[in-house]
């Protein structure tokens, strides 16, 4: 997940898609980074657009923030074919949002991909459903950047920087995750479910529960309804199965159902991107395309009130109130504890 989120980040900084193709095509085949790219190609933005990034001229401001929300599509992209060694596909005009985003990730020079309307319709779904929720991590880093007046392509990169952690953008991610483990244990999700509700075991389900909502994720209720249908149309394999039976299990389960902890739209997503046959190094990349659009609204919203003001969170001290100095010689070594690595972050904490 961090190395798609770095390539998408670098692609934040760009232009038009001209010069970007020009990067994946003299660099030869890249690992799947896709937010560094993204990233990057905003700040190309702010190298090239800088005059048109103000919300004072409607027009303009419409102008880019429609290349924005185009673009972006287009690096995730793009990012994903030149990091598989394929070649890249333009977009068609012609094509809608979702759709070309598709042609654009799956068609072959020999043959065009054309996905079926259930595969548009629920992907279509996920976007808007990502497209914005609440003040969580990056929304709100976007919206503390906005404050001080930083123009739309400066905040939004700050916003897909936040997806880089574990912790905001890797939820959907996890959830695939968890099922190889049990598919490569043999499949038992029984054994998992019982390990889930044994605390001392350090499992959990991912893709159940969540923050915000205390009962179903009303997202996941809305979603859960085409994920049947996009199998349908897909097939399955044996994680999408597995899913499937922890999904029953957990819903008829009494310590999931008196805890809350029922399927959120991380699960039914993932799955969805799953039965797509989209590399889990792509799932953030996938949230951050329609969350732009969040981010875009809450960006303008910011500098369109005048009763904004920057943002300064009040910080309360609580150390000493009087110390004495103490000289370098003279001070008490202390032993250096080892930094964890992020990769074992619990992803399941994730609250978009």
């Amino acid at each position: 997940m961090a190395k798609s989120l770095y390539m998408v980040i670098e692609l934040f900084k760009g232009g038009d898609a001209a010069p970007v193709y020009r990067r994946f095509r003299d660099r030869g085949r890249l690992a799947p980074e896709g937010l560094s790219y993204i990233c990057s190609w905003v700040d190309m933005k702010l190298e090239r657009c800088y005059q048109l990034m103000e919300a004072d001229d409607p027009a303009l401001f419409d102008a880019q923030a429609a290349q924005l929300l185009s673009e972006v599509r287009t690096i995730a992209a793009f990012a994903y074919r030149k990091s598989r060694g394929l070649p890249i596909n333009y977009p068609k005009p012609s094509l809608k949002y979702t759709e070309n985003f598709l042609h654009m990730m799956f068609s072959l020079p020999h043959q065009e991909y054309v996905p079926p309307p259930e595969v548009l319709r629920a992907l279509d779904l996920i976007f808007v459903l990502h497209a914005d929720h609440e003040q969580n991590c990056s929304t709100s880093t976007v919206r503390m950047i906005a404050s001080s007046r930083a123009n739309l392509f400066a905040s939004v990169a700050g916003g897909v920087c936040a997806l880089w952690g574990p912790l905001h953008g890797g939820a959907n991610q996890a959830v695939i995750e968890m099922l190889e483990r049990i598919r490569d244990d043999g499949g038992d999700y029984k054994k998992y479910i019982t390990m889930a509700k044994d605390k001392s075991s350090g499992f959990r389900l991912m893709g159940f529960g969540h923050r915000v909502y205390k009962n179903f994720d009303p997202r996941a209720e809305i979603i859960k309804k085409h994920v049947d249908e996009v199998f349908e149309v897909t097939g399955k394999n044996p994680k999408l199965d597995i899913a499937v039976e922890l999904e029953k299990r957990a819903l008829d389960d009494d310590y999931f159902s008196e805890r809350k902890l029922y399927p959120n739209v991380d699960f039914y997503s993932g799955l969805i991107y799953e039965a797509l046959n989209l590399p889990p190094d792509m799932f953030t990349v996938m949230f951050a395309i329609p969350r732009t659009s969040g981010w875009v609204a809450q960006w303008l919203e910011m500098v369109q009130d005048p009763e904004t003001k920057i943002a300064r969170p009040r910080q309360i001290y609580t150390g000493a109130r009087e110390q004495s100095y103490v000289p370098i010689e003279k001070r008490e070594k202390r032993s250096e504890k080892p930094v964890a690595p992020t990769n074992l972050i619990d992803p399941a904490r994730s609250k978009r």
